[in-house]
């Protein structure tokens, strides 16, 4: 498979990974009853089951009935579910989800899942039983490849943070108490040029302290610094030695910017397209400029739901941009009138609307097995024509565009179709 198939892969079982986690995240139990178990690949399928039976057997001693039942119902679930596993789990592990969740009105239904392989292995075994499920450690494996520490700056403010593989993450802030050129009355030119030059020293090791806690703890992992601020300012904080010896070796550019508030994290980003010709969002953005430019000029652009279906179905579409915030099922409408099939994409979290033919106008009711990930639909005809699936942060502003304006769906076609 190429480099190209395999992260598609990756990047739809990521998806596929955050959906379910989401649906865990919203359960809740009334009490320390939901089971959640982690499993690294060289742990036997037996010593599981060992320990989820010393686990069962130790639930008869919790006091509440009702909960020690719920424990023990989890427990006997993830017990039925190890017996179709052979002597290890699959590769990179495993975790188990069993527990009573609130199904609203006073009543609990039973919730078991289990999520194989994820993208990076499970390092330990773990055994967790709390009114909620844990999954953090399973969060922190779908976090986006690719660290890079931002520091912007001048001589009023200072931000520093994350670019996190496409995510842009604000983390400390410091603002200057370094005077303007102009001097108070009574003091010389050559003792408030003193003075604030040892301001602004002041302020630059404040910036550097602020940028050293945060990066030298993960400077093995770091796979760069990039500063920005207006000239001299940035220069004067390189050339002056204040970051750590470490990270100043760590850093792979300067850039200037013209704010240095949180919003010049992500200007110094964009500046930094060069340096960061690898980094994810990159490669999110040039997709996008690519779709704008068509989309402005050309012919092969093709964006909203229905409209990029028509083309997916057409093989037109060489690839399919889809916004990585996006939750929406599609519904379809069958009306037995008029043989007339309707479509429409709603918030995964609402019910299955009301809906009339937009032929014939008869009403047409749906259920819940005319409901699908809409995501997953376009997918699953996209895999069947042979086209590329892109899944588009919304850390920058075409990507907000893609989510806002064009409902997170696009497409770059093949060839025009006039559709």
């Amino acid at each position: 498979m190429s480099q190209e198939g395999e992260q598609e892969q990756s990047d739809r079982k990521k998806y596929e990974f955050r959906k379910v986690i989401e649906d865990l995240k919203n359960y809740e139990g009334s009490g320390t009853q939901l089971v959640t178990i982690y499993v690294p690949e060289d742990r036997q399928v037996s010593d599981v089951v060992a320990h989820v039976t010393q686990e069962h057997s130790e639930a008869a001693n919790i006091k509440s009935k009702q909960t020690r039942t719920n424990v023990q119902d989890a427990l006997t679930s993830i017990k039925d579910r190890l017996r179709y596993y052979d002597t290890f789990p699959p590769e990179n592990g495993m975790v188990l989800f069993s527990g009573a969740v609130d199904s609203g009105g006073g009543r609990t239904e039973m919730v078991t899942n289990v999520l194989e392989s994820p993208p990076q292995p499970v390092e330990s075994f773990r055994y967790h039983c709390d009114s909620d499920f844990l999954t953090e450690p399973l969060e922190e494996m779908l976090a986006d490849k690719g660290l890079y520490g931002l520091v912007v700056l001048d001589r009023r403010e200072a931000n520093v943070g994350w670019l996190k593989g496409k995510r842009i993450e604000p983390v400390k802030s410091a603002s200057s108490l370094v005077p303007g050129k102009q001097r108070k009355g009574g003091q010389s030119a050559q003792r408030f040029a003193r003075l604030r030059l040892e301001a602004i020293d002041n302020f630059y090791q404040e910036v550097a302290g602020m940028a050293n806690d945060l990066f030298v703890p993960k400077r093995h992992e770091l796979d760069g610094i990039l500063v920005g601020g207006p000239s001299p300012t940035k220069d004067e904080f390189l050339d002056g030695d204040y970051l750590h010896h470490e990270i100043q070796d760590s850093v792979i550019g300067k850039f200037d910017v013209a704010y240095t508030d949180e919003s010049g994290l992500k200007d110094l980003v964009d500046n930094a397209e060069d340096a960061l010709a690898d980094a994810e969002v990159m490669k999110d953005k040039q997709q996008m400029e690519e779709f704008f430019e068509e989309l402005n000029a050309g012919e092969l652009a093709t964006y909203g739901f229905e409209q990029t279906r028509r083309n997916l179905m057409m093989g037109a579409v060489d690839r399919l941009l889809i916004s990585e915030d996006l939750r929406k099922d599609v519904v379809t409408y069958d009306c037995e009138e008029c043989d007339n099939t309707d479509r429409e994409v709603i918030d995964r979290r609402k019910s299955t609307p009301d809906h009339t033919c937009s032929e014939c106008g008869s009403d047409v009711e749906a259920t819940e097995e005319d409901r699908e990930d809409a995501i997953d639909h376009l997918i699953e005809i996209a895999e069947q024509r042979g086209t590329e699936t892109k899944f588009i942060s919304t850390d920058f502003e075409k990507g907000e565009q893609l989510y806002n304006a064009f409902g997170g769906f696009a497409g770059l076609l093949r060839y025009s179709t006039g559709v």
